[in-house]
């Protein structure tokens, strides 16, 4: 699955632009006539024997310091709006977080300010955590940020950072939660390599979209207008989306609109936009824009951690949440018992988007074919949902009925056992997680068989291609997840992207 490793590298993009400087203090020797834009975004890096399924934190402050004799410091934050980050969704892409327009000139360092924790894990060690998390449990905990770590400074490299009149910068903040999070599960922000930047490219390849994904409600489509839409983010942020030629269109019912094109937008719809670039402050544009489903409608995104037969042919999947436009009644880091009806089944699908190569003989269409580890897009059916008391180590709970199920690339880390002589697929030995059957003599790595294809992009390799990969070396592969029912290997990962790590810490 995609918290399949000891160590998670996650990636988080502040983009940084400059243009007229709206930031409430500005340096003071700056020109006020030149600016640029600037981005953060975001990606990801648990202690021994613990899998991480889940931490969300939220980013409260974002300041870039100007070097003297410039005073004042430039808030990066939108209205200075917190934002709660999901990191452990982020192994092999990147979040866009948030852009600003930076007056020019030279800043010495980044204050980053992070509070509420919420932490899930799944206790793979041999004695109890904390003392909450029994052995062989998911437990979710809130975490104390130890040695008043909340607030980050960051003033090695890239900085000093020259910020350039109309040069778009970008910033990638990497957290590593093998060195955050703490052996009794606090975390200490301010560790060694614990949260580090860097800056992007300027120029493609970048190897995977630099700026992440947003997913929000279609707020509006302006009369007449073939280019441009907003968006509202379930945080309440609305941003402008810029299309252009470029731009595809993925999933959209036939029912709804015939076509994949800009004119199948309209108000109400919820929707995942690929963020291919930055217009300006507040307006971003679109690489790929994916239909999801009607604000109406309840619809979540998890992974799947637990699967069993349920009376008449029916099957109850466990589901750790990660993602919903309705928090409130479907929360991030719950558990949900999903049933899956053999009557009426609900309606199996793959959200491939523009990926278009998925080799023949992979199935996703029925309950047979659910796995764990898989992230899947699950609709509810109507009046099914109920809530329930958990035990108090347990995350929330809920449970209800699929009306519909979508198979979502799931994001796995591991160590590279064999490279195929086919030159298109590689295997990939997993680290303790719920691919095994725990145990407390040993874990035996899972081996999943990853294949690419002609649209496989490759980041963090020497060469960023296939050729780039060597055995034993660590990779984040993001892709679909699919049974294998013969063969010796369990499941087959169809990669969109794979990220090197090197020896293991990124």
């Amino acid at each position: 699955m995609r918290r399949a490793s000891l160590f998670f590298f996650v990636g988080l993009v502040v983009l940084l632009l400059v243009g007229c400087s709206q930031s409430t203090v500005s340096p003071q020797s700056a020109n006020s006539n030149s600016a640029s834009q600037v981005t953060i975004s975001i990606t990801d890096q648990p202690p021994s024997g613990v899998t991480v399924l889940f931490f969300q934190i939220n980013l409260t402050a974002a300041y870039l310091t100007p070097a003297p004799p410039a005073t004042g410091q430039v808030s990066l934050l939108s209205n200075n709006t917190p934002i709660q980050i999901d990191v452990t969704d982020l192994q092999a892409i990147s979040a866009f977080l948030s852009t600003a327009s930076v007056t020019a000139g030279t800043y010495n360092s980044l204050t980053l300010t992070f509070a509420n924790p919420q932490l899930v894990i799944f206790n793979a060690s041999n004695a109890s955590i904390a003392s909450t998390c029994p052995i062989g449990n998911v437990c979710q905990t809130t975490p104390q940020i130890d040695n008043n770590s909340g607030t980050v400074v960051l003033s090695s490299t890239p900085f000093p950072l020259a910020v350039s009149s109309g040069t778009p910068v970008g910033l990638l903040l990497d957290f590593h939660l093998n060195n955050v999070i703490q052996s009794d599960l606090s975390v200490n922000l301010g560790v060694t390599n614990g949260v580090t930047v860097k800056t992007l490219p300027s120029a493609p390849p970048f190897g995977f979209p630099p700026f992440g994904f947003i997913k929000g409600t279609v707020e509006n489509v302006p009369a007449g207008q073939q280019n441009q839409f907003t968006l509202q983010t379930r945080y309440g942020r609305t941003f402008t989306i810029d299309v252009n030629s470029s731009t595809t269109y993925a999933d959209f019912p036939t029912s709804i609109c015939p076509a994949s094109a800009f004119s199948c937008l309209a108000a109400q719809q919820i929707v995942k936009v690929q963020v291919a670039g930055v217009e300006g402050p507040g307006t971003l544009l679109a690489g790929e824009v994916d239909y999801i489903g009607q604000a109406s409608q309840q619809v979540v995104e998890g992974d799947i951690i637990g699967l069993s037969p349920a009376a008449g042919g029916s099957t109850t999947m466990t589901l750790l949440l990660h993602w919903s436009p309705n928090a409130t009644a479907l929360p991030f880091g719950g558990i949900a018992t999903v049933t899956v009806p053999s009557s009426p089944a609900p309606t199996f699908s793959v959200d491939s988007g523009s990926f278009t190569t998925i080799p023949s003989g992979l199935s996703f269409a029925s309950a047979t074919d659910l796995l764990v580890g898989q992230d899947v897009q699950v609709g509810v059916a109507t009046g099914s949902l109920t809530t329930s008391d958990p035990p108090k180590w347990s995350p929330p709970a809920v449970s209800f009925t699929a009306s519909s199920i979508e198979l979502e690339p799931s994001q796995i880390t591991g160590t590279i056992s064999a490279i195929g002589s086919n030159g298109t697929s590689f295997t990939i030995s997993t680290f303790p997680n719920f691919f095994l059957a725990w145990s407390t003599q040993n874990w035996t790595p899972e081996q999943i068989t990853v294949d690419t294809t002609a649209q496989t992009t490759y980041m963090g390799l020497n060469p960023d291609s296939f050729g780039g990969l060597s055995v034993n070396n660590w990779v984040s592969v993001r892709g679909w997840l699919f049974s294998t029912p013969s063969g010796a290997t369990p499941s087959t990962q169809v990669a969109e992207t794979v990220v090197g790590r090197g020896q293991g810490f990124f």
